[in-house]
This record gives structure tokens, C-alpha cells and sequence, in this order.
């Protein structure tokens, strides 16, 4: 698959989760970050989609232990929820 292919499936992925709040957190972190992604770091974020939102969400914001294969540079990213935006 080509790499704009890719970024679309992955972006469509990032924003259907299933609830809004992991829509805003995952969507917002590719809107973000993903197009300046390596290979790699794509790699990790499609395998990141696989694990459960609830999961996800937790890691990121702290509420749960981040388990040792997720915790690196792209989970501290994804920490600084800066990325997600408020609709007024």
C-alpha cells in the first residue's frame, strides 16, 4: 500500500473508536503528529489501534499503568493532550 493510502486508513482508524472522547484523544494525536511520522512510528500507532480504547486513554492520560511495549516517545507525546481541541 502507498503511503498516502496508509495515512487515510490510519486516519479513518484514529477517528472511529467508537466513542467520542477516544475519537478527540487518538484522532487528535494523528491529526497531529502523523503525518510527520517515520515508518516505524507508523507501525507503532497501528498496532497502538489494536489495543483497546479504554486502555489507550488511560495510558495516556495516566490513569493506569502503561505497560513497558507502549511506554516510549510516541506514549509521552500523546500524554501532552495538547493536540486535543474543545469545541466551544
Amino acid at each position: 500500500m502507498d503511503h498516502e493510502t496508509r495515512l487515510k486508513r490510519i486516519r479513518f482508524r484514529s477517528w472511529h473508536r467508537g466513542t467520542k472522547e477516544a475519537d478527540m484523544m487518538i484522532g487528535g494525536f494523528f491529526d497531529t503528529h502523523g503525518t510527520s511520522w517515520n515508518a516505524a512510528e507508523l507501525d507503532w500507532f497501528e498496532a497502538l489501534l489494536e489495543e483497546q480504547d479504554v486502555d489507550i486513554m488511560g495510558w495516556a492520560i495516566g490513569s493506569i499503568a502503561c505497560p513497558p511495549e507502549w511506554d516510549g516517545p510516541m506514549m509521552h507525546a500523546m500524554r501532552s493532550i495538547d493536540y486535543v481541541t474543545v469545541a466551544e
